[in-house]
């Protein structure tokens, strides 16, 4: 193998390269990333750049000591065996990692939204919540909780609307995402309201009324980015499906960070996270499979949110496993999810650091709990295995 092509310049892309040299590989590696900035990490977005503690989140990285060729601002268009196609011309490759991330849903309508995906998103949303502007923020999922944080500290009269019963009811379900219902004090919150569009002005709401915003924020969500894939001999399915190597369907070609849907061992399910800790850890499982070694890419997914002065953190896949409260609705409280046997499967927390170090820990291991001491918040999750 003497050409790496890496197709995305975000987290991903710079640990798929930063993997390829550490494992040796002595060939040439093309880094090809659509923004024109150096490669930056994402989660500061929402966090310091938004709350204006910094500029800027660039990767810390040297690309020309590790003897990369960096092509920014340079856009994928499409994809055939040994050759991928761009908007400066074709590059031929001998291995290929896709690393094109995802991109924010908007909605329709005519009049102004905004989005947090890029550095520029946040230094546009920093310039423009101003002490007093009216701010609508569409969702109350991870995104819509962030940015309601930054725009109610920076002074603006915040609307969060929400579709479904409770925030992060998508997420972690209705019944621990209404627990966070209590975080948006001074925030007009508004569950179970549907968004018609987006016009001058403000929000057009499906019931007929109308919010008047002078910034409007979609964060409802994101789709991977793969339509440059579309006609590709690829296989695709909520994203760019690949095996637990992260090999995809097509020969020579992995897949990692938010756009690769992965099949787990661990949970026997295909997964998609859209957080950092998967940017972060399958570039080295990447790497692997494509010099040849035997890596298999199964984590215990993690992610947090600082939101409304509150550290939340998460970590496993409850999809089916049974909810356990661990403390009451006020402070510092957990969640935990077990399976038929009372094995772990994930757990929730709010400040409850230790919780959360101990719970991954112990799905990872795949330990059973006593469920009847896992109710206590004042037992360690490590003494409630059995």
């Amino acid at each position: 193998m003497n050409h790496v092509v890496v197709v995305g310049a975000g987290l991903a892309g710079v640990r798929s390269v930063e993997a390829l040299r550490g494992r040796g590989f002595p060939g040439r590696i093309t880094l090809v990333g659509e923004e024109r900035h150096r490669p930056y990490d994402r989660p500061p977005l929402s966090k310091a750049v938004l709350l204006g503690k910094t500029d800027q989140s660039y990767v810390d990285v040297d690309l020309d000591a590790l003897e990369v060729d960096f092509r920014p601002g340079v856009s994928a268009k499409g994809l055939r065996e040994g050759v991928l196609e761009t908007t400066e011309g074709e590059f031929t490759y001998d291995g290929l990692v896709i690393a094109t991330g995802a991109e924010p849903i908007k909605l329709p309508g005519d009049g102004m939204q905004h989005v947090l995906r890029t550095i520029d998103d946040a230094l546009t949303l920093r310039a423009v919540f101003v002490r007093g502007a009216r701010v609508a923020i569409i969702g109350a999922g991870w995104i819509g909780a962030e940015v309601a944080t930054a725009a109610l500290r920076a002074g603006c009269h915040v609307t969060v609307i929400e579709a479904g019963s409770a925030p992060l009811a998508h997420a972690i379900g209705p019944e621990v995402g209404s627990r966070t219902a209590a975080f948006y004090e001074g925030i007009d919150l508004r569950l179970d309201t549907m968004v018609g569009s987006v016009d001058e002005g403000g929000v057009q709401l499906l019931d007929g009324s109308f919010v008047d915003a002078d910034v409007v924020v979609t964060g409802i969500g994101v789709r991977p980015t793969v339509e440059w894939l579309a006609g590709s001999d690829i296989d695709l399915h909520n994203g760019v499906v690949t095996d637990e190597h992260l090999r995809t369907s097509l020969p020579g070609v992995l897949a990692v960070g938010d756009c690769a849907a992965w099949w787990s061992r661990r949970y026997r399910t295909r997964l998609r996270v859209e957080h950092w800790d998967t940017a972060l850890s399958a570039p080295e499982i990447a790497a692997a499979t494509l010099l040849g070694e035997e890596g298999v890419y199964d984590p215990v997914p993690y992610f947090w949110s600082e939101q409304f002065g509150h550290m939340v953190q998460y970590a496993g896949h409850h999809a089916g496993a049974r909810m356990i409260n661990r403390g009451g609705p006020d402070g510092k409280w957990s969640v935990c999810w077990l399976t038929d046997d009372d094995r772990l499967a994930a757990v929730l927390t709010v400040d409850r650091p230790r919780d959360l170090v101990q719970g991954r820990r112990i799905v990872e291991a795949g330990q059973r709990l006593d469920p009847s001491r896992l109710v206590d918040p004042d037992v360690p999750l490590r003494d409630c295995v059995v």
